[in-house]
């Protein structure tokens, strides 16, 4: 990673939102085509071989929406106006993976959270995508990280 982009911490943003990226497109595959967790990180994992990227990070993501797929359906469903199945496929992966770091990555800012979620999906979703994903996600992460919110 290059050292200019790392914060004190250790973390490379750009990295990170990288990472974020290629999670999308797995989970996006994944709600396709249903493909075994291993080989579905293994494809994406080659890719980012190819780019910058925090591959822990990425596999973390893939990883822990696959697993706890139902549990952050449910922490989405109540802020969402229709069954999360009737999401549109790249705003229901952005969604799921923010849901994932809202609930499971308290070391990531909630309003990283929602931006990285945003410009994933204005880079891949449809036209006016990013505004329902902002609103859900605006409501969720008060639910979800309400301490935090409200500082």
């Amino acid at each position: 990673m290059n050292k200019r982009h790392r914060r004190p911490d250790g973390i490379d943003p750009v990295a990170r939102s990288r990472s974020r990226r290629r999670a999308l497109q797995a989970i996006y595959a994944w709600q396709i085509n249903h493909a075994d967790e291993r080989a579905l990180i293994a494809q994406f994992a080659h890719e980012q071989a190819h780019e910058v990227a925090d591959l822990e990070y990425f596999e973390d993501l893939v990883r822990g929406v696959l697993r706890h797929v139902e549990v952050l359906d449910a922490a989405l469903a109540g802020h969402l106006d229709r069954g999360i199945e009737d999401v549109d496929q790249i705003e229901r992966a952005a969604l799921r993976i923010a849901a994932y770091e809202l609930t499971h990555r308290p070391d990531v800012p909630y309003r990283v959270v929602i931006n990285e979620a945003i410009d994933s999906t204005k880079r891949f979703g449809s036209e006016h995508g990013h505004t329902y994903v902002n609103g859900v996600l605006d409501k969720a992460a008060a639910a979800l990280r309400g301490v935090e919110a409200k500082k």
